[in-house]
Protein backbone atom coordinates (compact mmCIF):
# COMPACT_ATOMS: atom_id res chain seq x y z
CA UNK A 1 0.00 0.00 0.00
CA UNK A 2 1.38 3.63 -0.80
CA UNK A 3 2.51 5.28 1.70
CA UNK A 4 0.83 8.17 3.39
CA UNK A 5 -2.67 6.90 3.22
CA UNK A 6 -4.08 6.67 6.89
CA UNK A 7 -5.09 3.59 8.79
CA UNK A 8 -8.59 4.62 9.22
CA UNK A 9 -9.23 4.50 5.40
CA UNK A 10 -10.68 1.23 4.03
CA UNK A 11 -9.11 0.71 1.38
CA UNK A 12 -6.84 -1.21 2.64
CA UNK A 13 -9.44 -3.88 3.65
CA UNK A 14 -11.54 -3.71 1.12
CA UNK A 15 -8.20 -4.96 -1.65
CA UNK A 16 -7.74 -7.85 1.28
CA UNK A 17 -11.05 -8.78 1.57
CA UNK A 18 -10.88 -9.28 -2.14
CA UNK A 19 -8.03 -11.03 -2.32
CA UNK A 20 -9.39 -13.73 -0.54
CA UNK A 21 -13.17 -13.69 -2.59
CA UNK A 22 -11.33 -14.27 -5.81
CA UNK A 23 -10.02 -17.62 -4.98
CA UNK A 24 -12.96 -18.50 -3.78
CA UNK A 25 -15.14 -17.40 -7.05
CA UNK A 26 -12.66 -19.37 -9.12
CA UNK A 27 -13.33 -22.52 -7.17
CA UNK A 28 -17.10 -21.99 -7.46
CA UNK A 29 -16.66 -21.37 -11.05
CA UNK A 30 -14.59 -25.02 -11.08
CA UNK A 31 -11.59 -23.05 -12.69
CA UNK A 32 -9.38 -24.86 -9.96
CA UNK A 33 -5.72 -23.86 -11.88
CA UNK A 34 -7.07 -20.05 -11.57
CA UNK A 35 -8.24 -20.20 -7.79
CA UNK A 36 -4.54 -22.11 -7.18
CA UNK A 37 -2.98 -19.10 -9.26
CA UNK A 38 -4.97 -16.61 -7.45
CA UNK A 39 -3.36 -17.88 -3.80
CA UNK A 40 0.39 -17.84 -4.52
CA UNK A 41 -0.51 -14.39 -6.19
CA UNK A 42 -1.71 -13.12 -2.56
CA UNK A 43 1.63 -14.77 -1.30
CA UNK A 44 3.79 -13.84 -3.21
CA UNK A 45 3.19 -10.21 -2.92
CA UNK A 46 3.60 -7.76 -0.20
CA UNK A 47 -0.25 -7.02 0.19
CA UNK A 48 0.08 -5.97 4.12
CA UNK A 49 -1.86 -8.91 5.35
CA UNK A 50 -2.45 -9.11 9.03
CA UNK A 51 -1.40 -12.87 10.00
CA UNK A 52 -4.29 -14.49 10.76
CA UNK A 53 -5.88 -13.49 7.24
CA UNK A 54 -2.15 -14.64 5.58
CA UNK A 55 -2.52 -18.21 7.39
CA UNK A 56 -6.03 -18.41 5.95
CA UNK A 57 -4.83 -17.88 2.63
CA UNK A 58 -1.99 -20.52 3.02
CA UNK A 59 -4.76 -23.09 4.33
CA UNK A 60 -6.91 -22.57 1.65
CA UNK A 61 -4.42 -23.28 -0.78
CA UNK A 62 -2.88 -25.80 0.87
CA UNK A 63 -7.21 -27.55 1.02
CA UNK A 64 -7.30 -26.76 -2.72
CA UNK A 65 -4.10 -28.14 -3.83
CA UNK A 66 -4.54 -31.73 -1.49
CA UNK A 67 -8.18 -32.39 -2.28
CA UNK A 68 -8.05 -30.63 -5.73
CA UNK A 69 -7.04 -33.80 -7.24
CA UNK A 70 -5.68 -32.00 -10.10
CA UNK A 71 -1.90 -31.17 -10.44
CA UNK A 72 -0.67 -27.13 -11.01
CA UNK A 73 3.29 -26.59 -11.63
CA UNK A 74 4.77 -23.55 -10.06
CA UNK A 75 5.23 -20.46 -12.57
CA UNK A 76 8.20 -20.44 -14.01
CA UNK A 77 9.35 -16.88 -11.92
CA UNK A 78 8.71 -19.13 -8.81
CA UNK A 79 10.96 -21.97 -9.79
CA UNK A 80 13.94 -21.36 -8.00
CA UNK A 81 15.99 -24.41 -7.57
CA UNK A 82 16.79 -24.58 -3.88
CA UNK A 83 16.44 -27.64 -1.39
CA UNK A 84 12.80 -25.98 0.14
CA UNK A 85 11.61 -24.94 -3.91
CA UNK A 86 9.04 -28.30 -3.70
CA UNK A 87 8.84 -30.59 -6.66
CA UNK A 88 5.11 -31.00 -6.58
CA UNK A 89 1.68 -30.19 -5.61
CA UNK A 90 2.34 -32.39 -2.03
CA UNK A 91 5.52 -31.10 -1.26
CA UNK A 92 3.82 -27.82 -1.72
CA UNK A 93 1.03 -28.53 0.55
CA UNK A 94 3.13 -29.95 3.35
CA UNK A 95 5.55 -26.90 3.14
CA UNK A 96 2.18 -24.45 3.79
CA UNK A 97 1.01 -26.95 6.17
CA UNK A 98 4.65 -27.01 8.01
CA UNK A 99 4.59 -22.86 8.20
CA UNK A 100 1.34 -22.82 9.73
CA UNK A 101 2.17 -25.56 12.33
CA UNK A 102 5.21 -23.16 13.13
CA UNK A 103 3.20 -20.22 13.79
CA UNK A 104 0.82 -22.42 16.13
CA UNK A 105 4.07 -23.40 17.92
CA UNK A 106 5.07 -19.60 18.40
CA UNK A 107 1.27 -18.49 19.14
CA UNK A 108 1.26 -16.51 16.11
CA UNK A 109 -1.92 -17.71 15.07
CA UNK A 110 -4.76 -20.00 17.52
CA UNK A 111 -4.80 -23.85 17.30
CA UNK A 112 -6.45 -25.08 14.24
CA UNK A 113 -7.05 -28.77 14.35
CA UNK A 114 -8.22 -29.34 10.77
CA UNK A 115 -4.50 -28.25 10.28
CA UNK A 116 -3.04 -30.91 11.46
CA UNK A 117 -5.87 -33.41 9.94
CA UNK A 118 -4.94 -31.78 6.03
CA UNK A 119 -0.90 -32.60 7.27
CA UNK A 120 -1.69 -36.31 8.68
CA UNK A 121 -3.51 -37.44 5.20
CA UNK A 122 -0.92 -35.50 3.31
CA UNK A 123 1.88 -37.33 4.90
CA UNK A 124 0.09 -40.46 4.47
CA UNK A 125 -0.27 -40.24 0.83
CA UNK A 126 3.63 -39.84 0.37
CA UNK A 127 4.20 -42.78 3.37
CA UNK A 128 6.40 -40.44 5.23
CA UNK A 129 4.37 -41.72 8.84
CA UNK A 130 7.88 -41.12 10.62
CA UNK A 131 8.08 -37.62 9.34
CA UNK A 132 4.52 -36.97 10.49
CA UNK A 133 5.60 -38.50 14.07
CA UNK A 134 8.09 -36.00 14.98
CA UNK A 135 5.94 -33.15 14.21
CA UNK A 136 3.14 -34.82 16.21
CA UNK A 137 5.88 -34.83 19.01
CA UNK A 138 6.31 -31.21 18.14
CA UNK A 139 3.39 -30.04 19.27
CA UNK A 140 2.83 -28.26 22.59
CA UNK A 141 1.77 -29.23 25.32
CA UNK A 142 -1.87 -29.84 26.30
CA UNK A 143 -3.22 -29.54 22.49
CA UNK A 144 -3.62 -32.98 23.05
CA UNK A 145 -3.83 -34.61 26.49
CA UNK A 146 -0.76 -37.63 27.14
CA UNK A 147 -3.00 -40.89 25.96
CA UNK A 148 -4.27 -39.21 22.70
CA UNK A 149 -1.02 -38.15 21.76
CA UNK A 150 0.54 -41.37 22.54
CA UNK A 151 -2.23 -43.19 20.87
CA UNK A 152 -1.40 -40.37 17.27
CA UNK A 153 2.16 -41.64 17.73
CA UNK A 154 1.53 -45.13 17.33
CA UNK A 155 -0.69 -45.11 14.96
CA UNK A 156 2.13 -43.26 13.34
CA UNK A 157 4.65 -46.15 13.69
CA UNK A 158 2.77 -48.78 13.04
CA UNK A 159 1.79 -47.11 9.76
CA UNK A 160 5.27 -47.18 9.40
CA UNK A 161 5.93 -50.80 9.84
CA UNK A 162 7.39 -49.85 13.06
CA UNK A 163 4.73 -52.26 16.10
CA UNK A 164 6.77 -52.32 18.41
CA UNK A 165 7.52 -48.82 18.82
CA UNK A 166 3.92 -48.09 18.59
CA UNK A 167 3.43 -51.21 21.14
CA UNK A 168 5.74 -49.23 23.88
CA UNK A 169 3.64 -46.50 23.23
CA UNK A 170 -0.02 -48.05 23.71
CA UNK A 171 1.21 -49.91 26.53
CA UNK A 172 2.16 -46.44 28.30
CA UNK A 173 -1.66 -44.98 27.14
CA UNK A 174 -2.97 -48.47 28.63
CA UNK A 175 -1.08 -48.57 31.51
CA UNK A 176 -0.98 -48.28 35.22
CA UNK A 177 -0.10 -44.75 35.21
CA UNK A 178 -3.50 -43.51 33.13
CA UNK A 179 -5.60 -45.38 35.49
CA UNK A 180 -7.32 -42.56 37.15
CA UNK A 181 -8.37 -41.51 33.56
CA UNK A 182 -11.20 -43.16 31.14
CA UNK A 183 -9.78 -45.81 29.36
CA UNK A 184 -8.71 -44.88 26.37
CA UNK A 185 -11.18 -47.54 24.11
CA UNK A 186 -8.78 -46.78 20.77
CA UNK A 187 -5.64 -47.91 22.10
CA UNK A 188 -7.02 -51.07 23.76
CA UNK A 189 -8.46 -51.76 20.28
CA UNK A 190 -4.89 -50.69 18.26
CA UNK A 191 -3.21 -52.38 20.45
CA UNK A 192 -4.82 -55.76 20.25
CA UNK A 193 -4.94 -55.21 16.58
CA UNK A 194 -0.97 -54.64 16.38
CA UNK A 195 -0.66 -57.87 19.03
CA UNK A 196 -2.67 -59.99 16.74
CA UNK A 197 0.01 -61.17 14.21
CA UNK A 198 2.49 -62.03 16.49
CA UNK A 199 2.57 -65.31 18.61
CA UNK A 200 5.41 -63.56 20.69
CA UNK A 201 3.13 -60.72 21.71
CA UNK A 202 -0.32 -62.99 21.65
CA UNK A 203 -0.69 -63.15 25.59
CA UNK A 204 -0.40 -59.53 25.79
CA UNK A 205 -2.92 -59.29 23.08
CA UNK A 206 -5.45 -61.33 24.85
CA UNK A 207 -5.26 -59.12 27.89
CA UNK A 208 -6.07 -56.08 25.07
CA UNK A 209 -8.68 -57.99 23.65
CA UNK A 210 -10.52 -58.62 27.12
CA UNK A 211 -10.54 -54.96 27.98
CA UNK A 212 -11.73 -54.33 23.99
CA UNK A 213 -14.62 -56.32 24.86
CA UNK A 214 -15.70 -55.11 28.09
CA UNK A 215 -15.23 -51.81 27.54
CA UNK A 216 -17.44 -52.41 24.58
CA UNK A 217 -19.94 -54.13 26.44
CA UNK A 218 -20.26 -50.88 28.21
CA UNK A 219 -20.05 -48.10 25.70
CA UNK A 220 -19.17 -49.17 22.24
CA UNK A 221 -21.39 -52.14 21.81
CA UNK A 222 -20.78 -51.77 17.81
CA UNK A 223 -17.45 -52.99 18.45
CA UNK A 224 -17.92 -56.60 20.17
CA UNK A 225 -17.66 -58.31 17.43
CA UNK A 226 -14.06 -56.73 16.71
CA UNK A 227 -12.52 -57.25 20.02
CA UNK A 228 -14.05 -61.23 19.61
CA UNK A 229 -12.00 -61.86 16.65
CA UNK A 230 -8.85 -60.11 17.86
CA UNK A 231 -9.22 -62.32 21.06
CA UNK A 232 -10.05 -65.32 18.75
CA UNK A 233 -6.75 -64.66 16.64
CA UNK A 234 -4.62 -63.70 19.40
CA UNK A 235 -5.68 -67.08 21.36
CA UNK A 236 -4.60 -68.72 18.24
CA UNK A 237 -1.24 -67.62 17.93
CA UNK A 238 -0.64 -68.00 21.51
CA UNK A 239 -1.58 -71.82 21.09
CA UNK A 240 1.36 -71.90 18.59
CA UNK A 241 3.81 -70.76 21.26
CA UNK A 242 2.09 -73.27 24.25
CA UNK A 243 4.92 -75.48 25.20
CA UNK A 244 1.74 -77.18 27.41
CA UNK A 245 -0.32 -79.60 25.80
CA UNK A 246 -3.42 -78.82 28.23
CA UNK A 247 -2.83 -74.90 27.49
CA UNK A 248 -2.31 -75.37 24.05
CA UNK A 249 -5.75 -77.15 23.62
CA UNK A 250 -7.49 -74.98 25.76
CA UNK A 251 -6.07 -71.83 23.87
CA UNK A 252 -7.44 -73.69 20.38
CA UNK A 253 -11.14 -73.96 21.48
CA UNK A 254 -10.96 -70.64 22.99
CA UNK A 255 -9.68 -68.84 19.60
CA UNK A 256 -12.51 -71.35 17.51
CA UNK A 257 -15.37 -70.20 20.09
CA UNK A 258 -14.42 -66.70 19.81
CA UNK A 259 -13.63 -66.61 16.45
CA UNK A 260 -17.34 -67.99 15.72
CA UNK A 261 -19.30 -65.80 17.94
CA UNK A 262 -17.71 -62.72 16.21
CA UNK A 263 -18.70 -64.19 12.71
CA UNK A 264 -22.26 -64.86 14.04
CA UNK A 265 -21.77 -60.81 15.09
CA UNK A 266 -19.61 -59.73 12.27
CA UNK A 267 -20.97 -61.92 9.46
CA UNK A 268 -20.54 -59.59 6.93
CA UNK A 269 -16.80 -58.89 7.68
CA UNK A 270 -14.45 -60.96 5.16
CA UNK A 271 -11.70 -60.77 7.74
CA UNK A 272 -13.27 -62.14 10.79
CA UNK A 273 -14.41 -65.36 8.09
CA UNK A 274 -10.91 -65.29 6.76
CA UNK A 275 -9.75 -65.70 10.73
CA UNK A 276 -11.87 -68.59 11.33
CA UNK A 277 -10.88 -70.25 7.83
CA UNK A 278 -7.29 -70.17 8.65
CA UNK A 279 -7.78 -71.13 12.39
CA UNK A 280 -9.67 -74.54 11.10
CA UNK A 281 -6.73 -74.86 8.68
CA UNK A 282 -3.95 -74.77 11.76
CA UNK A 283 -5.75 -77.08 13.49
CA UNK A 284 -6.64 -79.10 10.46
CA UNK A 285 -10.61 -79.04 10.41
CA UNK A 286 -10.53 -79.04 6.76
CA UNK A 287 -13.82 -79.34 5.60
CA UNK A 288 -15.00 -76.54 8.08
CA UNK A 289 -11.96 -74.37 6.89
CA UNK A 290 -12.78 -75.26 3.47
CA UNK A 291 -16.10 -73.76 3.94
CA UNK A 292 -15.04 -70.77 5.82
CA UNK A 293 -12.71 -69.53 2.76
CA UNK A 294 -15.28 -70.33 0.05
CA UNK A 295 -17.31 -68.09 1.86
CA UNK A 296 -14.89 -65.82 2.29
CA UNK A 297 -13.84 -65.92 -1.34
CA UNK A 298 -17.39 -64.94 -2.16
CA UNK A 299 -17.15 -61.61 -0.27
CA UNK A 300 -14.19 -60.41 -1.77
CA UNK A 301 -15.65 -61.57 -5.15
CA UNK A 302 -12.44 -63.42 -5.84
CA UNK A 303 -9.94 -60.41 -5.35
CA UNK A 304 -7.93 -61.46 -2.41
CA UNK A 305 -4.49 -62.65 -2.90
CA UNK A 306 -3.97 -64.18 0.24
CA UNK A 307 -7.46 -65.77 0.07
CA UNK A 308 -6.69 -68.04 -3.16
CA UNK A 309 -3.35 -68.73 -1.24
CA UNK A 310 -5.51 -70.07 1.73
CA UNK A 311 -7.96 -72.23 -0.66
CA UNK A 312 -4.53 -73.53 -2.07
CA UNK A 313 -3.12 -74.81 0.99
CA UNK A 314 -6.60 -76.18 1.56
CA UNK A 315 -6.97 -77.85 -0.63
CA UNK A 316 -3.46 -79.40 -0.86
CA UNK A 317 -3.95 -80.09 2.80
CA UNK A 318 -6.57 -82.61 0.98
CA UNK A 319 -3.81 -83.76 -1.57
CA UNK A 320 -5.54 -82.09 -4.39
CA UNK A 321 -2.75 -80.82 -5.84
CA UNK A 322 -3.61 -80.59 -9.06
CA UNK A 323 -7.07 -78.80 -7.99
CA UNK A 324 -4.46 -76.60 -6.23
CA UNK A 325 -2.57 -75.52 -8.98
CA UNK A 326 -5.52 -74.91 -11.44
CA UNK A 327 -6.40 -72.23 -8.19
CA UNK A 328 -3.11 -70.54 -7.72
CA UNK A 329 -3.03 -70.09 -11.97
CA UNK A 330 -6.62 -68.93 -11.80
CA UNK A 331 -5.08 -66.26 -8.81
CA UNK A 332 -2.10 -65.71 -10.97
CA UNK A 333 -4.65 -64.31 -13.86
CA UNK A 334 -5.94 -61.92 -11.46
CA UNK A 335 -3.53 -60.52 -9.21
CA UNK A 336 -1.66 -57.96 -9.49
CA UNK A 337 2.45 -58.16 -9.87
CA UNK A 338 3.29 -57.58 -6.05
CA UNK A 339 0.61 -60.76 -5.44
CA UNK A 340 2.25 -62.70 -8.59
CA UNK A 341 5.74 -62.57 -7.29
CA UNK A 342 4.15 -64.51 -3.98
CA UNK A 343 1.97 -66.72 -6.12
CA UNK A 344 4.53 -68.13 -8.13
CA UNK A 345 6.53 -70.30 -5.10
CA UNK A 346 3.54 -72.13 -4.01
CA UNK A 347 2.82 -72.73 -7.88
CA UNK A 348 6.08 -74.28 -8.27
CA UNK A 349 6.22 -76.42 -4.63
CA UNK A 350 2.79 -77.94 -5.39
CA UNK A 351 4.24 -78.93 -8.85
CA UNK A 352 7.56 -80.24 -6.97
CA UNK A 353 4.11 -82.25 -4.78
CA UNK A 354 3.16 -83.66 -8.67
CA UNK A 355 6.57 -84.90 -9.33
CA UNK A 356 6.71 -82.49 -12.10
CA UNK A 357 10.45 -81.19 -10.78
CA UNK A 358 11.38 -79.62 -14.59
CA UNK A 359 8.08 -77.57 -14.45
CA UNK A 360 8.59 -76.52 -11.26
CA UNK A 361 12.46 -75.07 -12.10
CA UNK A 362 10.87 -73.06 -15.34
CA UNK A 363 8.09 -71.20 -12.47
CA UNK A 364 10.95 -70.57 -10.82
CA UNK A 365 12.73 -68.98 -13.80
CA UNK A 366 10.20 -66.95 -14.97
CA UNK A 367 9.94 -65.71 -10.69
CA UNK A 368 13.45 -64.53 -10.58
CA UNK A 369 13.14 -63.15 -14.41
CA UNK A 370 10.36 -61.10 -12.66
CA UNK A 371 12.36 -59.86 -9.61
CA UNK A 372 15.58 -58.84 -11.96
CA UNK A 373 12.63 -56.79 -14.15
CA UNK A 374 11.27 -55.43 -10.98
CA UNK A 375 15.24 -54.73 -9.80
CA UNK A 376 16.15 -52.78 -12.96
CA UNK A 377 12.73 -50.83 -13.33
CA UNK A 378 13.43 -49.86 -9.50
CA UNK A 379 17.23 -48.47 -10.46
CA UNK A 380 14.84 -46.41 -13.12
CA UNK A 381 12.90 -44.55 -10.64
CA UNK A 382 12.81 -40.94 -10.09
CA UNK A 383 10.13 -39.58 -8.76
CA UNK A 384 9.51 -39.45 -5.22
CA UNK A 385 6.37 -41.67 -4.48
CA UNK A 386 7.60 -43.92 -7.14
CA UNK A 387 10.97 -44.39 -5.10
CA UNK A 388 9.34 -44.89 -1.68
CA UNK A 389 6.83 -47.47 -3.04
CA UNK A 390 9.88 -49.31 -4.51
CA UNK A 391 12.05 -49.23 -1.37
CA UNK A 392 8.68 -51.26 0.48
CA UNK A 393 8.90 -53.62 -2.43
CA UNK A 394 12.22 -54.23 -2.50
CA UNK A 395 11.91 -55.96 0.83
CA UNK A 396 9.66 -58.11 -0.40
CA UNK A 397 11.47 -59.24 -3.72
CA UNK A 398 14.79 -59.85 -1.76
CA UNK A 399 13.07 -62.45 0.63
CA UNK A 400 11.31 -63.87 -2.35
CA UNK A 401 14.11 -63.98 -4.48
CA UNK A 402 16.58 -65.81 -1.51
CA UNK A 403 13.51 -68.38 -1.02
CA UNK A 404 13.33 -69.13 -4.96
CA UNK A 405 17.36 -69.52 -4.56
CA UNK A 406 16.62 -71.99 -1.25
CA UNK A 407 14.17 -74.15 -3.32
CA UNK A 408 15.69 -74.80 -6.22
CA UNK A 409 18.02 -76.22 -4.40
CA UNK A 410 15.98 -78.21 -2.35
CA UNK A 411 15.44 -79.69 -5.74
CA UNK A 412 18.41 -80.40 -6.93
CA UNK A 413 19.57 -82.00 -3.96
CA UNK A 414 16.52 -84.54 -4.01
CA UNK A 415 17.25 -85.44 -7.68
CA UNK A 416 21.26 -86.11 -7.25
CA UNK A 417 22.31 -82.92 -8.63
CA UNK A 418 24.57 -81.80 -5.99
CA UNK A 419 26.76 -79.13 -7.66
CA UNK A 420 23.35 -77.70 -9.14
CA UNK A 421 22.08 -77.38 -5.23
CA UNK A 422 25.43 -76.53 -4.16
CA UNK A 423 25.30 -73.03 -6.37
CA UNK A 424 22.05 -71.97 -5.44
CA UNK A 425 22.30 -72.33 -2.13
CA UNK A 426 25.67 -70.26 -2.41
CA UNK A 427 23.51 -67.74 -4.44
CA UNK A 428 20.72 -67.90 -1.61
CA UNK A 429 23.75 -66.97 0.79
CA UNK A 430 24.98 -63.61 -0.95
CA UNK A 431 21.56 -62.23 -0.16
CA UNK A 432 21.25 -63.23 3.39
CA UNK A 433 24.14 -65.12 4.56
CA UNK A 434 23.16 -66.03 7.83
CA UNK A 435 19.44 -67.53 7.11
CA UNK A 436 18.95 -70.55 8.87
CA UNK A 437 17.07 -72.58 5.92
CA UNK A 438 20.43 -71.91 3.92
CA UNK A 439 22.68 -73.52 6.21
CA UNK A 440 20.08 -76.29 7.24
CA UNK A 441 19.92 -77.18 2.99
CA UNK A 442 23.76 -76.81 3.21
CA UNK A 443 24.09 -79.87 6.11
CA UNK A 444 21.83 -81.64 4.00
CA UNK A 445 24.11 -82.08 1.34
CA UNK A 446 26.95 -82.67 3.34
CA UNK A 447 24.55 -85.87 4.48
CA UNK A 448 24.05 -86.80 1.15
CA UNK A 449 28.02 -87.20 0.76
CA UNK A 450 28.30 -88.81 4.47
CA UNK A 451 30.28 -85.68 5.81
CA UNK A 452 28.29 -86.22 8.71
CA UNK A 453 30.73 -83.91 11.06
CA UNK A 454 30.26 -80.94 8.47
CA UNK A 455 26.47 -82.07 8.14
CA UNK A 456 26.31 -81.66 12.21
CA UNK A 457 28.48 -77.81 12.09
CA UNK A 458 26.01 -76.68 9.27
CA UNK A 459 22.96 -78.04 11.20
CA UNK A 460 24.30 -76.02 14.43
CA UNK A 461 24.81 -72.78 12.62
CA UNK A 462 21.59 -72.94 11.04
CA UNK A 463 20.43 -73.51 15.28
CA UNK A 464 22.38 -70.98 16.29
CA UNK A 465 20.77 -68.47 13.93
CA UNK A 466 17.04 -69.65 15.12
CA UNK A 467 17.28 -72.18 17.81
CA UNK A 468 13.67 -72.96 17.09
CA UNK A 469 14.00 -73.40 13.46
CA UNK A 470 12.32 -77.18 13.10
CA UNK A 471 13.68 -78.73 9.55
CA UNK A 472 17.63 -78.09 11.39
CA UNK A 473 16.82 -79.90 14.82
CA UNK A 474 14.73 -83.05 12.89
CA UNK A 475 17.94 -82.91 10.28
CA UNK A 476 20.10 -83.27 13.80
CA UNK A 477 18.14 -85.94 15.20
CA UNK A 478 18.45 -88.30 12.16
CA UNK A 479 22.07 -88.05 12.28
CA UNK A 480 22.15 -89.09 15.85
CA UNK A 481 19.70 -91.95 15.24
CA UNK A 482 22.58 -92.71 12.32
CA UNK A 483 25.07 -92.93 15.12
CA UNK A 484 23.62 -95.86 17.17
CA UNK A 485 22.05 -96.69 20.36
CA UNK A 486 24.27 -94.90 22.63
CA UNK A 487 22.83 -91.12 21.09
CA UNK A 488 19.29 -92.36 20.52
CA UNK A 489 17.97 -90.64 24.22
CA UNK A 490 19.68 -87.10 22.63
CA UNK A 491 17.89 -88.00 19.50
CA UNK A 492 14.59 -88.01 20.99
CA UNK A 493 14.84 -84.86 23.48
CA UNK A 494 15.65 -82.65 19.99
CA UNK A 495 12.21 -84.52 18.48
CA UNK A 496 9.98 -83.84 21.35
CA UNK A 497 11.37 -80.13 21.13
CA UNK A 498 10.46 -80.22 17.67
CA UNK A 499 7.08 -81.73 18.58
CA UNK A 500 6.70 -79.21 21.46
CA UNK A 501 7.37 -76.41 19.04
CA UNK A 502 5.05 -77.97 16.15
CA UNK A 503 2.73 -80.71 17.21
CA UNK A 504 1.89 -81.08 13.71
CA UNK A 505 4.92 -81.97 12.08
CA UNK A 506 4.53 -85.71 10.81
CA UNK A 507 8.59 -85.59 9.89
CA UNK A 508 9.20 -85.74 13.71
CA UNK A 509 6.44 -88.00 14.48
CA UNK A 510 7.88 -90.58 11.71
CA UNK A 511 11.43 -90.20 13.39
CA UNK A 512 10.36 -90.67 16.54
CA UNK A 513 8.88 -93.74 15.58
CA UNK A 514 12.31 -95.01 14.21
CA UNK A 515 14.06 -94.45 17.42
CA UNK A 516 11.28 -96.27 19.61
CA UNK A 517 11.63 -98.84 16.85
CA UNK A 518 15.49 -98.72 17.79
CA UNK A 519 14.78 -99.22 21.37
CA UNK A 520 12.72 -102.16 21.06
CA UNK A 521 9.27 -100.20 21.76
CA UNK A 522 7.45 -101.65 19.06
CA UNK A 523 3.73 -100.71 19.83
CA UNK A 524 5.33 -97.18 20.81
CA UNK A 525 7.04 -97.03 17.63
CA UNK A 526 3.65 -98.17 15.76
CA UNK A 527 2.04 -95.24 17.54
CA UNK A 528 4.11 -92.79 16.15
CA UNK A 529 3.91 -93.90 12.63
CA UNK A 530 0.23 -93.55 12.48
CA UNK A 531 0.32 -90.46 14.10
CA UNK A 532 3.08 -89.39 10.83
CA UNK A 533 0.49 -90.86 8.70
CA UNK A 534 -2.58 -89.42 9.36
CA UNK A 535 -0.83 -86.04 9.63
CA UNK A 536 0.87 -86.51 6.56
CA UNK A 537 -2.85 -87.00 4.79
CA UNK A 538 -3.49 -83.87 6.03
CA UNK A 539 -0.57 -81.71 5.71
CA UNK A 540 -0.27 -78.62 3.29
CA UNK A 541 2.84 -77.99 1.46
CA UNK A 542 3.08 -74.86 2.97
CA UNK A 543 2.42 -73.39 5.99
CA UNK A 544 -0.95 -72.25 6.89
CA UNK A 545 0.54 -69.40 8.68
Amino acid sequence: MPEGIREDWKLQEVLHRALELLPNLSIKAGCLDEAVTAYRRVLVKPWNLVPLRLARVQKDLATTLLYGGFEVNLPSQLQVKNLTTPNGNIEEVILLLLILLTKMAVQEIDWDAEIMDHLTFAFSTTGLFESLAVHVEQILPAVYDRTERWYILALCYSAAGQNEAALNLLRKACGSSEGKHRPHFPSFMLGAKLCSPYPNHAREGIQFSREVIELAKHQNEHFLGQGQKFLGICYGAAARTSIQDYERTTFQRESLNFLSDAALIENNDPEVIFSLSLENAVQRNLDAAYDNIMMYSGMMIGSSRRGWKLLALIVSAQQRFKDAETIVDFALDEAGRIDQLELLPLKAVLQVAQQKPKQAVETYRILLALIQAKKELRLQAKDFDQVEAFRHEALTERKLEMEAWQDLATIYADHSSSLDAKACVEKAKLIEFFSPRSWHITGKLFETQSLYKEAFVSFSISLSVEPDYIPSIISTAQLLIKLGMHSLPLARSFLMNALRLEPTNHDAWFNLGLVSKTEGSLQQAADFFQAAYELKLSAPVQKFE
